[in-house]
């Protein structure tokens, strides 16, 4: 079960996979703030007491990487983990992010990767 009510943002340009993703981590016990792109996630970001983000890589104008390494500069404390349907990334697509998962991982192993990153950020 997730840490006490942890706030999570989520973020992803895939409406659909975002609102699944955003009520399976609700039902885990998890707050969770939702964004559609990096812009929108960035504002959320700065503007709440946020416990770890979950973002896509691949977005519209600017990527999961250049997001994570804005929030890494805004609240070094804060857990990344990147999400991507894809198995190949960028060789520096991972730098600011402190967990990796595929789309499509069993959303009982997406919490324990955010339990782990939220219990170790504490």
């Amino acid at each position: 079960m997730a840490a006490a009510k942890a706030k999570v943002l989520c973020v992803d340009d895939d409406l659909s996979g975002l609102v699944i993703r955003a009520m399976v981590l609700e039902k885990y016990g998890y707050e969770v703030l939702t964004a559609t792109d990096g812009e929108q996630a960035l504002k959320l970001f700065r503007d709440s007491n946020i416990d770890a983000v979950l973002i896509d890589y691949y977005m519209p104008m600017v990527d999961g990487a250049y997001v994570a390494r804005a929030m890494r500069h805004l609240k070094p404390q804060v857990p990344i983990v990147m999400i991507s349907a894809a198995y190949a990334l960028p060789t520096d697509a991972l730098k600011d992010s402190d967990a990796f998962v595929l789309k499509g991982t069993a959303p009982a192993e997406i919490n324990d990767v955010l339990d782990k990153v939220i219990n170790r950020a504490a």
